[in-house]
């Protein structure tokens, strides 16, 4: 006979395995949906100053403040297995302020957003609001809500924006300023905005982007702005896709 320690040992080891199987057929699920994403982003406009960028910075320096336009369907994105997307833009620019300079391009991010996945039929919140619904007044001690239309239109709403991953902003003003080491930006040429993305899912690898470098990756088309220039320190606004230095 066993005793109750072996036992206990036995039927933990056996959760553990079936846990483990589980969470790796749930982690290989992620590849019977598709995830082709479309994105696209184009700049509205641009401005360099000199000052302290933030608040802790010790010296002046030139910064640059940007206003985007941004499109994305990312809905193909969510399944069952995504707990929340993490979406960003970031500038692409050179490195050095020598033309024709063949030193690899900076990356700054400028704004990011995280998208929670909407909140499953079957979770312990919606099971409890569900069972909560179906006992009587008396033992709830809540009396019923009288349904009206706009009750019905507040549910209609919800319903539209339980559908994450669409995205459409106008005139956007970038969270994070961009500055460089050296702490000149203004006149830098071939900056471009592109979008990325993360998908944090409840089971499994993080899968990222396409043309972001980091693997695994997922399908979708990413359409980046069209490539402009810093403005002269001045800081005047540049309206359009591209901004032209003076």
């Amino acid at each position: 006979m066993h005793s109750s320690l072996n036992r206990a040992q036995a039927v933990f080891g056996f959760f553990t395995t079936v846990a483990l199987v589980v969470a790796g057929l749930a982690a290989l699920s992620v590849l019977l949906f598709p995830s082709d994403a479309t994105a696209s982003v184009s700049l509205k406009n641009v401005q360099v100053t000199k000052g302290r960028p933030h608040y802790y910075s010790t010296k002046r320096e030139e910064y640059a403040q940007l206003r985007f336009d941004l499109d994305a369907d990312l809905t193909p994105l969510f399944n069952w297995n995504t707990k929340q997307l993490f979406v960003y833009v970031y500038a692409s620019y050179s490195s050095s302020d020598k033309a024709n300079s063949q030193v690899r391009p900076s990356e700054a991010i400028i704004w990011d957003s995280i998208i929670e996945a909407p909140t499953s039929p079957y979770s312990w919140d919606a099971l409890k609001e569900k069972a909560t619904a179906l006992l009587p007044a008396s033992v709830t001690g809540k009396r019923a809500p009288k349904k009206s239309k706009a009750s019905n239109k507040k549910k209609d709403q919800k319903k539209e924006e339980a559908q994450p991953g669409v995205l459409r902003l106008r005139g956007q003003r970038a969270k994070y300023q961009i500055n460089d080491i050296t702490g000149r930006l203004a006149e830098r040429q071939n900056v471009t905005l592109s979008v990325g993305w993360n998908v944090q899912p409840w089971v499994g690898a993080l899968w990222w982007a396409p043309a972001t470098g980091a693997v695994p990756r997922t399908d979708g088309i990413i359409v980046s702005s069209e490539a402009f220039d810093f403005p002269p320190l001045k800081g005047k606004k540049v309206e359009g896709q591209a901004a032209e230095s003076v």
